[in-house]
């Protein structure tokens, strides 16, 4: 039983995964790493960076397997649009780890002498990272076109997102006071004008 009706949407799907798995690396890790001064990180998680990863790969795997299963299948056509969404997250993901540069972390964290960053895609969303990944997973439920899928990963991942959301921002509030308090009303969460 295969994903995919062709040998080409299967690669497109592969390589496409296997870009956002670099990017993650390279974008996310190594390369924010490379850029800190060597100040010291302040990092209070409270295990949130494991449960957004956990549900992120659960969410991937049940949708696979739902696909699989051809449970609440879509149109073919849709792979498409969904390789484009994955692409599409990956890029906003990658814009909000540059602008945030050496300040980006994996965990809940903040450096020595950091300041609210609001410009680039910080100026009309607290968190593009997020939308960033909440994009493309969305599109990896797409791009196997089915509604069981995607229903799978905007319940675990938007759980998941809202928690580790609320876990930073009461970090951030706490350690950045009014500057965050007031930047907080100046922006919504994840959708620019809406949420």
């Amino acid at each position: 039983m295969s994903l995919f009706h062709t040998s080409f949407e299967t690669i497109l799907f592969v390589m496409v995964i296997l870009f956002w798995i670099s990017s993650e690396i390279i974008g996310g890790s190594i390369i924010p790493m490379l850029r800190r001064s060597g100040g010291d990180i302040e990092r209070r998680d409270t295990r949130s960076n494991m449960v957004l990863h956990l549900s992120m790969y659960a969410a991937i795997i049940t949708a696979i397997l739902l696909a699989l299963k051809n449970i609440a299948m879509l149109p073919d056509w849709l792979f498409y649009p969904g390789i484009l969404l994955i692409v599409s997250g990956i890029f906003v993901r990658q814009w909000a780890i540059f602008i945030l540069g050496r300040f980006f972390t994996t965990t809940v964290s903040l450096q020595k002498n950091q300041k609210v960053v609001n410009y680039g895609p910080y100026r009309y969303i607290r968190h593009p990272s997020y939308l960033g990944i909440f994009i493309t997973i969305t599109g990896i439920g797409v791009a196997l076109r089915s509604w069981g899928a995607i229903l799978a990963i905007l319940a675990l991942n938007g759980l998941a997102i809202g928690y580790r959301i609320y876990i930073e921002e009461k970090f951030l509030v706490s350690e950045l006071g009014d500057d965050y308090v007031q930047y907080m009303k100046r922006t919504k969460r994840l959708i620019p004008f809406v949420l």
